[in-house]
């Protein structure tokens, strides 16, 4: 069995999602919300599909869209046995002009909300590692469970995270000419310390680059880690699916 641990099943990128599912027959999907609508088709996703678990809430390019009931359908989102973290959440500063102390109050105020229903975080991080760091090492604690999903730093960045108990998510970018930090950090670092994702639609890993992604192709990030760390592909997904298993609390 291997599992997808973060991915999209928007009904805006997919009008096939019966299909996308039944690819996955046998194995499992953690699907993510980003904000109000997704969340709740996430919530409509994980009722009809057996093999199919979800988190919500709302990614810091959405914050925007929060309103005066977005956290209480959060609370109400999370009491569901098949809601199994708290994401995506985190901080953006790729794009000028944003409000990082919003985004800051914000991925703030999503973390003391798992803390509350006892729920892993996955966290979604761009071109602000401080700041993403120093929330954490604040705000959780070891009884905590974090993700770092797609994860873009250095070598040095991801020991750092280490420390404060962070799993890892692969995805395609391990298998793009310019992976080469992504690269390092799984030839470094103990296999233990990953799962595997696609982000789907997004990041289609070589040789499917350029199109639509899914979850099947979760495939061949195992196969780009068994290759780079010249360890059987069978050691991989075990390892893999052993780490989502424990860090979701996934009951399989």
């Amino acid at each position: 069995m291997i599992i997808d641990t973060h991915c999209h099943l928007s009904y805006e990128d997919y009008d096939n999602i019966d299909e996308i599912v039944q690819h996955m027959d046998g194995n499992i999907m953690i699907i993510s919300g980003v904000n109000d609508e997704t969340n709740q088709e996430v919530i409509k996703n994980i009722e009809q599909y057996e093999n199919v678990y979800g988190m919500v809430g709302i990614h810091p390019g959405d914050i925007d869209t929060i309103t005066e009931t977005t956290f209480s359908s959060l609370e109400e989102f999370l009491k569901n046995p098949k809601i199994v973290a708290v994401g995506e959440i985190g901080l953006d500063y790729h794009y000028p002009n944003i409000d990082k102390e919003k985004q800051k109050k914000y991925f703030i105020q999503q973390i003391l909300l798992a803390k509350k229903y006892h729920k892993p975080i996955v966290i979604h991080s761009r071109d602000a590692y401080q700041d993403t760091y120093q929330i954490l090492k604040e705000y959780t604690d070891k009884d905590m469970k974090i993700v770092m999903h797609c994860y873009s730093y250095s070598l040095e960045g991801a020991k750092q995270l280490l420390k404060l108990g962070v799993k890892f998510g692969i995805g395609g970018v391990l298998t793009f000419k310019n992976g080469k930090k992504l690269q390092e950090v799984v030839k470094e670092l103990e296999l233990s310390n990953f799962i595997l994702e696609t982000d789907s639609p997004y990041l289609a890993p070589e040789p499917l680059r350029g199109t639509k992604n899914e979850p099947k192709n979760v495939i061949l990030v195992a196969e780009k880690i068994a290759e780079i760390k010249n360890i059987p592909l069978e050691t991989v997904i075990s390892s893999t699916t052993e780490t989502a298993i424990r860090q979701f609390d996934l009951p399989i």
